[in-house]
């Protein structure tokens, strides 16, 4: 679970001998995995395959397939940025049509079950039953979802599974409905299950409150601990269970408190040898001994001396710049979820740690008003580990404009969504009139780690300096 030496990491590109079969192998993963979503598969396979075709597309390859699969399709992310840049009339292009070294895909050091969080959801299942817990097949486009449990699929560990099927169970034997649309009525939603490698599970249950009192509520939510308490749900030993009325697709805490029914609030993970406190909707890296590598890594690229401010946006825990704070002179963390926040500041001080300080809000908010006073001498290097959607402008703003920030680490794992955009206004020549003033960043180096292995999936850690 520990890093390969800097020299491994950081070694020369792997040959290209493959890299026409391996086109070809991605292309194909890619129409099986759309066959499968759209609920068509190979005559004969049954709902459990057509389902880790779409949820896992590389499961039926070797493990070293899958990383030459993903090192192909990283390789074409960085020929597009190479592409996009040199169309802005910045010479990106290098040997390969990159526009920087892409070192191999470290793997992941666990390669089953390694995912420490899973959501399920209630749909009809291939039976018909309405009340069945698992993941979608098909589309609602296409009208054919079937919601198909998720016993064969193979990122997901042997716990997960088994409280879903517990709380399966548990509505099956429940006179109120599943809530499938929220204009057409019912109640149980979807499920969240959390482990760590602490032995720790928390589940968290979805319910639309509809038009149902508080004395029937405390009912379902009496019968639902019972269940999990002193029921047939006592199997899955969970260390929380939480609850939450949500009349939307997804509600934060702020919008609907998650209610704490049975257990204890938080449950606790160990990265590098810290201890870290989560919340239900704090965000964690779902692979946790990957998280391990990659955050060594990071560590390694920002090449921080002793009086390095390390500014980490979208913190959440705090797991990067904690695991990183006995390097660093100072990090600064900052958060939109609150409880991510309060997670962050209690990780830091009941690990010891006392050089760190994190700002709950949003980025776009909290950055350029911290940046735009910055005038202490020490380097700073920012890291930014954002959602799928990206960072919002402001934000790439702030960051561009900011003379102090020499290094910049992005990690995502979707590079060629809208990180693409964030990466090209980063590295763009100076636009005054998109307030880009700053001096542009180059990129420098791209690692990939497989965090999500039988999937085409992996997160991207792309080094821009300046």
């Amino acid at each position: 679970r520990h890093l390969h030496p800097s020299s491994a990491l950081l070694s020369t590109l792997p040959g290209q001998d493959h890299s026409l079969l391996m086109e070809k192998t991605t292309a194909a993963k890619w129409k099986e995995k759309k066959k499968a979503r759209e609920g068509c598969s190979l005559p004969g396979s049954s709902w459990e395959e057509r389902l880790a075709n779409v949820v896992t597309p590389l499961w039926r390859l070797p493990y070293q397939e899958q990383l030459q699969v993903k090192y192909e399709s990283q390789k074409k992310i960085l020929q597009t940025l190479a592409s996009r840049l040199e169309e802005l009339g910045i010479d990106a292009q290098k040997p390969g049509g990159l526009c920087c070294p892409l070192q191999p895909v470290v793997p992941s050091p666990v390669i089953n079950g390694y995912r420490n969080k899973s959501t399920f959801s209630v749909n009809r299942g291939p039976d018909g039953n309405l009340k069945t817990v698992g993941l979608y097949v098909g589309t609602g486009r296409a009208r054919n979802i079937v919601c198909v449990k998720a016993n064969h699929v193979e990122n997901i560990p042997p716990k997960h599974k088994q409280v879903a099927q517990c709380y399966e169970e548990f509505i099956r034997c429940s006179p109120l409905d599943p809530c499938i649309l929220f204009h057409e009525g019912g109640h149980w939603r979807e499920l969240v299950v959390r482990t760590t490698s602490c032995g720790h599970t928390m589940a968290i249950v979805t319910f639309h409150p509809q038009e149902l009192g508080q004395e029937a509520l405390a009912t379902q939510k009496a019968l639902l601990k019972e269940f999990f308490v002193c029921g047939p749900g006592t199997v899955c030993a969970l260390t929380s269970l939480y609850f939450q009325e949500s009349t939307m697709t997804r509600c934060s805490h702020e919008q609907s408190p998650f209610q704490l029914l049975h257990g204890e609030p938080h449950i606790f993970e160990e990265v590098l040898g810290l201890k870290f406190r989560i919340s239900p909707d704090a965000f964690f890296q779902v692979n946790t001994g990957g998280a391990e590598v990659l955050y060594q890594a990071v560590g390694e690229l920002s090449q921080a001396g002793g009086d390095t401010v390390l500014l980490d946006i979208c913190c959440g825990t705090g797991t990067i710049g904690l695991s990183l704070a006995h390097q660093m002179s100072k990090i600064i963390g900052i958060e939109v979820v609150e409880k991510a926040i309060e997670d962050a500041r209690w990780n830091a001080a009941f690990n010891g740690i006392s050089n760190c300080e994190f700002h709950s809000g949003k980025a776009e908010a909290v950055l350029p008003q911290l940046l735009s006073s910055w005038e202490d001498a020490r380097p700073l290097v920012a890291v930014v580990n954002p959602s799928r959607a990206g960072l919002h402008y402001r934000v790439v703003q702030a960051i561009r404009n900011c003379k102090s920030i020499r290094r910049l680490l992005y990690i995502s794992c979707k590079p060629e969504g809208e990180a693409m955009r964030n990466l090209l206004e980063l590295c763009c020549p100076p636009d005054p009139g998109k307030k880009l003033a700053g001096e542009p960043f180059a990129p420098t180096l791209a690692i990939p780690f497989d965090m999500f292995p039988h999937t085409v999936h992996c997160e991207l850690v792309l080094l821009l300096t300046r």
